[in-house]
């Protein structure tokens, strides 16, 4: 029975200067977040690192990746900045309460009916020949749509998963049984 874990972390704390940018880099927070993470992470067999392309999430692998230095990583399109919004079709599968926050979601953070989050989670939520430990660090919205998938819940409810900065969420898919949220927003090493 082989399985897959995928480790799936939001960035460090992003600098409150560059807060409305859409690339910002690191707080000082966020690279002392990115440290105990890595520290917690180091005696993890990890396959390999993916993070967002994003300066944040860039930023905080380099800090991870220096804790797992036979670790290879790389800028993954799977795990960049995305919202989940639905088309015209699928707005009734939605609360009303959500539609004009969700109209507000800027174009080129639109993921029109999940169509690209429901490409992430099927490229890395498979089970192999082999055990298999993967480190995802994205963004919030990504988080709380693999978790909504882990969960079989309806498609909004990833609104209100809110994942801390450089918090540790596990998931588990093996061969036998369905996927399974082993933990969620592991805040231990804090």
């Amino acid at each position: 029975m082989s399985k897959t874990l995928l480790y799936v972390v939001r960035h460090g704390e992003q600098d409150p200067a560059s807060e409305h940018a859409a690339d910002g880099g690191l707080s000082r927070l966020g690279r002392v977040q990115a440290e105990r993470l890595g520290r917690r992470l180091r005696k993890v067999a990890f396959s390999a690192i993916h993070h967002s392309p994003l300066t944040r999430a860039a930023q905080t692998a380099d800090i991870v990746a220096g804790h797992l230095p036979q670790v290879p990583r790389h800028a993954c399109a799977y795990v960049t900045d995305r919202t989940p919004v639905p088309s015209a079709q699928q707005a009734d599968q939605y609360p009303q309460r959500w539609h004009a926050w969700l109209d507000g979601v800027p174009e080129d953070e639109r993921d029109v009916d999940a169509v690209a989050l429901r490409a992430a989670v099927e490229h890395f939520g498979v089970v192999g020949d082999t055990d298999r430990h993967e480190l995802l660090i994205t963004h919030n919205f990504v988080i709380g749509w693999f978790v909504r998938h882990v969960l079989d819940a309806p498609q909004w409810r990833w609104i209100g998963l809110n994942q801390a900065n450089c918090a540790i969420t596990i998931l588990l898919w093996d061969s036998d049984r369905p996927p399974t949220l082993v933990s969620f927003n592991d805040t231990g090493h804090l």
